[in-house]
């Protein structure tokens, strides 16, 4: 006997849990030969500021929290992610298009690019930071601290790889994230949602939105509870006029990158997301 096919509600999610788009809008993602795949939610202007704010409402948290805590934390999305290869590399090849070898090579890249950052959540302040030499009796140290809540495009291609590549990094100093998946390929990062709502990962420290990244990143521009924007999979976008929106509000922006390599692994892309502290103590005269 034939069933029918369940198809999957994608969604958004935000602030740990799955809401619809506030305006009820979906659109249709299809496979590299054209056959309907799901619908996915389309995000609104409404949907992203309550993204920022759950962002916002988790910052003190996960900011807070140790930094060998946090590397657990991005250590168990890999662990997760690796038990549910499968499905990822299934998803990879009916929207990409591409071998199941290169899914499979994707999804383990990922894996890989969680466990690197992982392992320097409690060791790039040592690199970042410095004991600066000054005159007199004083310790003078600089300390890198998060700089709030990141924006971020993320890259339009290698959709679960360029998702993760741009996540990762701003997570690992204490950032939370609102990020834009690809829009036609935004699978990958709804069901690495699912990953993140099963993991250790506190509601808000992560919020995915899908739809267009075209209407929805001039509100992230210009949203004055943003702090940062990464522009990396932003280059068909009008990323000057985005640049100059978040001027008003004095972010820092990450231009767009294109290419295979787009957000490498780099200690730069950690340090970029983080504001340095200086703190001066007296030594004792004893």
């Amino acid at each position: 006997m034939s069933r029918l096919t369940v198809p999957k509600t994608y969604k958004l999610y935000i602030g740990g849990k799955f809401p619809r788009s506030e305006s009820g809008r979906t659109y249709e993602v299809v496979s590299a030969k054209g056959a309907f795949l799901a619908n996915a939610a389309k995000a609104s202007r409404k949907d992203a500021r309550d993204a920022v704010v759950a962002a916002r409402s988790a910052l003190s948290g996960w900011a807070g929290a140790t930094a060998y805590n946090r590397g657990q934390v991005l250590y168990r999305i890999a662990e997760l992610l690796e038990g549910r290869r499968a499905q990822f590399v299934d998803e990879i090849v009916q929207a990409e298009g591409v071998s199941v070898a290169a899914a499979g090579a994707q999804v383990d890249e990922a894996i890989d690019r969680w466990v690197w950052y992982a392992g320097w959540a409690d060791k790039f302040a040592q690199v970042a930071g410095n004991a600066n030499p000054v005159a007199g009796p004083y310790f003078n140290i600089s300390v890198p601290e998060p700089t709030g809540v990141v924006a971020v495009i993320a890259p339009q291609r290698d959709s679960l790889l360029g998702f993760v590549s741009a996540v990762a990094p701003a997570l690992v100093a204490g950032n939370t994230v609102v990020v834009v998946a690809s829009e036609r390929f935004p699978l990958s990062a709804v069901s690495l949602s699912e990953v993140l709502a099963t993991s250790d990962v506190p509601g808000g420290v992560v919020n995915i939105l899908t739809g267009s990244p075209a209407e929805i990143a001039p509100w992230l521009a210009s949203h004055a509870d943003v702090n940062a924007l990464d522009l990396v999979g932003a280059g068909d976008l009008e990323w000057v006029d985005l640049q100059i929106a978040a001027a008003d509000t004095l972010k820092r922006v990450l231009q767009p990158e294109n290419g295979p390599d787009a957000a490498a692994p780099s200690l730069d892309r950690i340090a970029f997301f983080t504001e340095t502290k200086t703190v001066w103590h007296t030594k004792s005269l004893i």
